[in-house]
């Protein structure tokens, strides 16, 4: 039997998963941005359908770096300018494309997911437009961890676990779901939510996701950072690096990073795995999709600060 919205949402937080849109505040919409346009054209929503066994077809808004910048007066000297100089690398519509996105999705999907950077560092206004958009008090969405979420007022980004460990204290705090790990079962589809914000995995993370597919379930792994494939990698020097690609005769030569072996032999488990039937990631700020395994595509997602989406129907 499917589960209920109302079962959802009374289970979702403390098990991990999506959050139902019946639970989404209504937001004003803002007209100023294109104001002779439709409502929803200044929203930039791709379309994608996964055949992942549903019991009952269902759709959710996939979304993704956000990034807001809020910071109190009061905040730390280093956090004010550092937010002022981020709200104008991302033009400082943050908020107002989370809350369109929001709406949008209210009238249009049944769930919503954010695959990590909500924020773009720790400040107090930021952890209370988590707690705000994030369910507590019944208000919006599930997802993961980015790796700007652990951006904390030292300014460090040292990918490494003591720095994790300054941030987390915070983060447990802001974020109503197991930061590691988690997962929800939606009309028979397993998503499970996984931090790999520095692109590893841990043994107890790895441990954790064998026991999710021993349920027997269709499983979508949601995440911040994408794992490697020839396009992907392909997109990424092309849009961070800026190198000349309009021709690649052989993209195979775009080959994985050097990983760790708990996050390899991870990696090679999720290929081999038939139950695994698609990756829902960002990090990246493009849209771009490429196969992962003989069952699964790897989905990436705009930044959401450019008003970015993707709407997912499953199957």
């Amino acid at each position: 039997m499917g589960m209920t919205r109302r079962d959802f949402m009374r289970g979702g937080v403390a098990l991990g998963g999506l959050v139902a849109v019946s639970q989404l505040p209504a937001f004003a919409d803002d007209p100023s941005l294109f104001s002779e346009r439709g409502r929803w054209e200044r929203l930039s929503i791709g379309y994608q359908h996964i055949n992942a066994g549903a019991s009952k077809p269902f759709t959710i808004l996939h979304i993704s770096d956000t990034h807001l910048t809020a910071v109190y007066p009061h905040e730390s000297e280093w956090t004010r300018k550092f937010m002022e100089r981020r709200s104008k690398t991302f033009g400082g519509r943050q908020e107002e494309a989370l809350r369109d996105s929001l709406t949008w999705a209210k009238e249009h999907v049944d769930y919503v997911i954010h695959t990590g950077d909500l924020i773009d560092a720790q400040s107090e206004a930021n952890f209370d437009l988590v707690k705000k958009y994030y369910g507590m008090g019944g208000s919006m969405m599930f997802g993961s961890l980015g790796n700007h979420e652990f951006l904390h007022g030292q300014g460090k980004k040292d990918q490494c676990d003591a720095e994790k460990a300054v941030s987390l204290p915070r983060l447990k705090e802001a974020y109503p779901f197991d930061l590691s790990i988690a997962s929800t079962v939606v009309n028979g589809v397993n998503f499970v939510t996984l931090d790999n914000v520095y692109n590893t995995v841990t043994a107890h993370q790895a441990s954790r996701f064998e026991e999710e597919i021993k349920k027997g379930l269709p499983v979508i792994l949601c995440m911040h950072c994408p794992i490697d494939t020839p396009h992907i990698n392909r997109a990424a020097n092309r849009y961070w690096k800026r190198k000349d690609l309009k021709v690649v005769e052989d993209v195979s030569r775009w080959t994985e990073r050097k990983r760790d072996a708990t996050t390899a032999d991870f990696i090679a488990y999720l290929r081999a795995q038939p139950l695994l039937k698609g990756i829902l990631c960002g990090h990246l700020h493009f849209d771009v999709q490429d196969r992962f395994s003989p069952t699964a595509m790897e989905y990436l997602v705009g930044g959401n600060f450019l008003f970015h989406g993707q709407e997912i129907t499953f199957s």
